[in-house]
């Protein structure tokens, strides 16, 4: 249970660049439901160039204080620069082929992050940033960008309920249709995935498979069946996990794919106890 009581966590929320067009409407959805709960405070930071998002940019505004110009294609902000450390966690709704950040950028989140910060991937953050290792480490698995063996594992659980490390060769990523499915709790002890049954019914969402990357210091809490009949792979693939990055944690959610999942009260709940753990508080 979450205690009104408590000072406010402070959350930023970044964003800008993301293949899913949706993004500037979904960072709002986040914004408002974390808020409604009363427990946290809520900023947003955009690129200066932001990539996708159409007219919902100007429909969902940063309201950070800084200059937005839409870019036909990605493009690196040499002024993205968000003070970390003024923030309890920080949520990712980036994408894949957002632009590198500014190396300055990249470090000092390295350093708040090995210091202890939080954070919380959505969704496509885990196609962001192929290049940059240290990132990787933070989200355990991603996808896309031409992740590979070379990156680390798949992680998967069979039909025994094992997890296997998976070293074939491949590339990391991939979705079947979107549709809806039954998500499975591996790990009921965890803070984030107290208070949920076993197994429920998920909204309609996109579900990774095939993620691979370091998966160092990562426990599973969740996972859904990749069925075959909606062009997935076969495999119970991880869904909800976290990460411990130095004194840093880490929550990762792979779901999360447009409003329709944002709409799903049970998915904003675990969201909000993912970023609550992810901020220190159990």
């Amino acid at each position: 249970m979450i205690n009104k009581a408590e000072p406010k966590l402070k959350v930023l929320i970044i964003d800008g660049q993301n293949n899913h067009a949706i993004w500037p409407k979904t960072t709002q959805m986040m914004k408002v439901y974390l808020e409604s709960i009363g427990q946290f405070e809520v900023d947003i930071y955009r690129t200066q160039f932001t990539w996708m998002g159409k007219d919902l940019i100007t429909q969902f505004p940063a309201q950070d204080g800084r200059t937005h110009q839409a870019s036909k294609q990605p493009k690196h902000d040499p002024t993205f620069s968000p003070t970390f450390l003024n923030y309890d966690v920080v949520i990712s709704n980036f994408g894949w082929q957002a632009a590198p950040w500014p190396e300055s950028t990249q470090l000092a989140f390295e350093q708040y992050m090995k210091n202890g910060g939080g954070f919380v991937t959505v969704h496509a953050a885990n196609n962001s940033f192929p290049q940059w290792v240290e990132y990787n480490k933070m989200i355990g698995l991603g996808g896309w960008g031409g992740r590979t063996e070379k990156d680390g594992p798949y992680l998967y659980f069979d039909d025994a309920g094992e997890l296997r490390r998976d070293m074939t060769p491949g590339n990391g990523g991939g979705h079947g249709h979107q549709h809806e499915f039954d998500i499975q709790v591996r790990n009921k002890n965890h803070p984030i995935m107290q208070d949920l049954p076993t197994s429920w019914r998920h909204s309609k969402d996109e579900l990774y498979n095939r993620l691979r990357g370091p998966a160092e210091n990562l426990t599973i809490l969740a996972t859904a069946y990749d069925d075959k009949k909606f062009n997935g792979f076969g495999r119970n693939e991880p869904v909800f996990m976290t990460i411990k990055y130095h004194k840093g944690r880490v929550f990762h959610t792979t779901l999360g794919h447009d409003s329709t999942a944002f709409q799903d009260t049970t998915f904003m709940s675990i969201l909000a106890k993912g970023t609550r753990w992810a901020a220190g508080l159990e």
